[in-house]
């Protein structure tokens, strides 16, 4: 379905002159259309005027209605922001920011003057998505990169593949050149990239991490930082930053991630992304290079909840009860979506229409997020199928964060430290801080830490029962890039105190664009993040998408 050229009211909009943006409404609804005609009349006449692009520029009426006569029209996207500069008599300026419905966003700058009464573009320059290779998003890339089935499920999609899963005849990179280096080519494919190739999904390619998938920033001093495809100049998240920025600016269709204490969550808020972590164990994690065992999980990141629903309803099935014992869980009797296969744990059952939003949690986010959240709330209460909400204790967040972080430092060591010894120099700064640190958790610190988050662990799985939590994924909007060390340092330890409580207790967590924040570089979206209880992610997709169109009916972004 095509979006709307101006899906409700556009930040910015109030501003422009009635008939100048009736103008502007009618050359957007026309380039959409491909109506040359109109495009045509919409330039002013004359040898003067402009039109620029990455290809180049043209100068003069007659190039440019050449130029559109060829090119057909533009991809789906609506306006998302206009800002508007009078400078002269007849004379505005136009800035207007466009959303592909394929993912992505452009820029398009626009001189508009009133000749013979009527508002004509006389200069334009556009800068369309990025399209071209990024080596900050990818490490390897092909057209595609695995051909996967012809037919079935997925067939079409395309997948970023976070550089921690094994794909047979490619080495794991982890983020780190030298790691790369070192690494041999796998000898097998991991399951959770086999299962998309069977669906009918392709590899699109290698998406980048964060080194070791320890950071939730998204940079890389090795490789750069990938863009935020939703707010340009902002941080993309991490350690899933390539998967997520490949999905975001509509280079992938799916992002294969992990996430350990929100590294698919975290991502998926910054950059205006569906992303769910599983619950933990659900998915086969062989083939899938360890950061900590206890709390690693494999997740998708897409762009719409209808295109993770057929992910999850292909991927979170079995072909057989030998298949599902095999993996430990426990398979209902339900057939399986359109697959025709069964479903693994509880996720053919519906989920119930109630939710509790956990009290430390909102009072752990930035101001404007809790408004956005607190006017989320009150659009679901005058919502003619209105959910049952609650708030409720979830206890303190550093209560989980500290005992999380010691277990995640102590398994974390254990798995790269020898390597790390033998290439003392390999590890950027922040990484490598984070190591040493880890290298110091002793093995009572560790079986303390553990003992601590067992009845945390419960106490969430008992939250969850009989609703669904709902909170804020991230305390507020994606962090600028060129952010001193210390600042994302305190940004960090913010956001893990909202995303590990999900990971202790091992359960399904699904961050969802339904929010909207103000911030230094324009709005940005925030995520609201569901967590129900174990095996139901199936349903809590499905149920997040009702609340999705809930959100989506009353016509108001929170």
């Amino acid at each position: 379905m095509t979006e709307p050229v101006f899906p409700g009211a556009v930040p910015g909009a109030e501003a422009v002159p009635e008939d100048l943006l009736a103008a502007f409404e009618r050359y957007e609804a026309a380039i959409i259309a491909d109506d040359v005609a109109v495009l045509d009349e919409t330039f002013a006449p004359g040898p003067g005027t402009l039109r620029g692009d990455t290809a180049g520029l043209l100068v003069g009426h007659d190039a440019i209605s050449a130029f559109r006569g060829t090119r057909g029209g533009v991809a789906p996207r609506s306006i998302e922001r206009i800002e508007h500069r009078e400078v002269g008599t007849d004379a505005a300026l136009l800035v207007s920011v466009s959303h592909y419905a394929g993912g992505g966003r452009g820029l398009q700058t626009q001189l508009w003057q009133r000749i013979d009464g009527a508002w004509r573009i006389t200069a334009a320059h556009v800068s369309p998505r990025p399209q071209p290779l990024d080596r900050t998003v990818w490490r390897t890339v092909g057209d595609p990169l695995w051909q996967g089935a012809w037919e079935g499920a997925l067939a079409g999609f395309t997948v970023a593949v976070k550089d921690l899963f094994a794909i047979k005849g490619y080495r794991i990179g982890a983020g780190n050149p030298a790691f790369l280096d070192s690494a041999r080519p796998e000898t097998t494919t991991a399951p959770a990239v086999s299962d998309l190739l069977r669906g009918g999904a392709s590899v699109r390619g290698i998406a980048r991490t964060d080194e070791f998938a320890y950071s939730i920033a998204g940079d890389n001093v090795h490789y750069g930082t990938p863009p935020n495809g939703a707010l340009p100049g902002a941080l993309p998240g991490g350690s899933s930053s390539g998967p997520a920025t490949a999905v975001a600016t509509g280079q992938a269709d799916i992002g294969l991630a992990t996430d350990t204490a929100g590294s698919v969550r975290v991502p998926a808020s910054y950059q205006g992304l569906w992303g769910l972590r599983t619950t933990h164990g659900l998915v086969p994690r062989q083939g899938l290079l360890p950061l900590a065992q206890s709390f690693d999980t494999v997740g998708w990141l897409t762009r719409d909840g209808d295109t993770l629903q057929r992910v999850v309803d292909w991927c979170l099935s079995y072909d057989g009860p030998s298949s599902a014992a095999s993996e430990g869980a426990q398979p209902d009797r339900e057939p399986g979506g359109e697959s025709g296969r069964g479903r693994w744990g509880e996720s053919g059952t519906d989920l119930p229409w109630r939710f509790v939003v956990p009290d430390e949690a909102l009072a752990a986010a930035e101001p404007a997020t809790r408004d956005a959240v607190e006017s989320l709330l009150a659009l679901l209460a005058a919502a003619p199928d209105a959910p049952a909400v609650s708030r409720a204790p979830i206890g303190d967040l550093d209560a989980y964060l500290v005992p999380f972080r010691t277990v995640q430092a102590a398994e974390a060591w254990r798995n790269n430290g020898q390597w790390v010894r033998e290439h003392p120099d390999a590890v950027g700064p922040a990484v490598a801080e984070r190591l040493a640190a880890a290298a110091a958790v002793t093995a009572e610190d560790e079986a303390s830490a553990r003992a601590l988050l067992a009845p945390l662990r419960e106490r969430v799985r008992d939250l969850v029962q009989s609703q669904v939590l709902l909170l804020p994924t991230v305390p507020g909007a994606a962090p600028a890039r060129g952010q001193s060390g210390e600042g994302i340092d305190a940004v960090r330890l913010t956001t893990l105190r909202m995303t590990t409580p999900a990971a202790v207790a091992g359960l399904p967590a699904l961050s969802v664009p339904l929010l909207t924040v103000p911030s230094v570089l324009g709005p940005a979206p925030v995520g609201l993040c569901l967590i129900s209880r174990e095996g139901t992610d199936i349903a809590l997709v499905r149920l997040a998408r009702r609340l999705a169109a809930t959100v989506s009916a009353s016509g108001v972004t929170p």
